[in-house]
């Protein structure tokens, strides 16, 4: 005779069967329950990493580029703020670099772009990308004689893709204040913004006329649907201040030079 062996069963009750499924992990509540504060770290994690490298590619732009037109008066600016003394000068071909200690803050290279219509591009684009500030430099005696060859070089520089990027610091510096008839920064912005419109209509009818049928969008230099005016540069701080290079009036200079650095 063959024996049946017996399966034993231990009956379990309903609620004990409840209890173990409450027990195990719910993967769906879990993601929903930490997901936004999975999300929330993931964020800070990221603004902390732009927040390093943006202050550190800021900290490594020590450089100050001063341009200009030819005889704008760059040259005798950087002798003075360097050697502290004029130094005899003429139109160059190359650069001219210095290192400038401010006080409590460091030392700033400052770098004088020859102003030559030939090469001032060439050795702006070398430097642009480790300038923390720009002087653009102008003659307040004869802007209104060469008031369209300056706002074509400004514009240039300010609608730069990488000054753009970057946001240096930016003072137009209204030199030779000594003339008897030179014109004062008001009324030297006051013309630069009517003559910079007249430029960036021509500059952006010029661009869309080449851009036509692609979808690629061209700069725009201010804000749209109004005249130009240098306030309206969003990505760009822009201030105006009065100079003299040969009476050695530079306080204002110093002191946009002390607020940069």
């Amino acid at each position: 005779m063959v024996q049946q062996s017996s399966l034993l069963v231990n009956p379990v009750e309903p609620n004990e069967i409840d209890e173990k499924l409450r027990l195990i992990p719910q993967d769906d509540e879990d993601q929903g329950q930490y997901g936004p504060a999975l999300a929330l770290v993931g964020a800070g994690f990221i603004g902390f990493i732009f927040l390093f490298v943006w202050r550190k590619g800021r900290v490594s732009r020590r450089g100050i580029c001063l341009v200009g037109l030819c005889e704008s008066g760059k040259t005798l600016i950087f002798s003075q703020l360097i050697y502290k003394k004029a130094v005899e000068s003429f139109t160059s071909m190359k650069e001219n670099i210095g290192v400038l200690d401010i006080a409590n803050k460091g030392t700033l290279k400052l770098v004088d772009i020859p102003g030559h219509e030939r090469v001032r591009q060439r050795f702006f684009d070398s430097y642009k990308n480790t300038a923390r500030g720009i002087v653009f430099v102008l003659d307040s005696f004869s802007v209104n004689k060469d008031i369209r060859d300056v706002a074509e070089y400004l514009y240039t520089i300010l609608s730069d893709p990488v000054v753009s990027s970057n946001k240096p610091q930016v003072l137009i510096l209204c030199n030779k204040q000594d003339h008897p008839l030179a014109k004062g920064p008001q009324v030297i912005q006051s013309v630069l913004e009517k003559e910079m419109n007249v430029l960036r209509n021509t500059q952006t009818n010029q661009l869309e006329a080449v851009a036509e049928g692609g979808n690629r969008k061209s700069f725009y230099l201010g804000q749209e649907g109004k005249n130009f005016e240098f306030a309206d540069i969003r990505s760009l701080r822009v201030e105006f201040a009065a100079s003299s290079a040969q009476t050695e009036d530079f306080e204002n200079l110093k002191k946009w030079l002390q607020s940069v650095a």
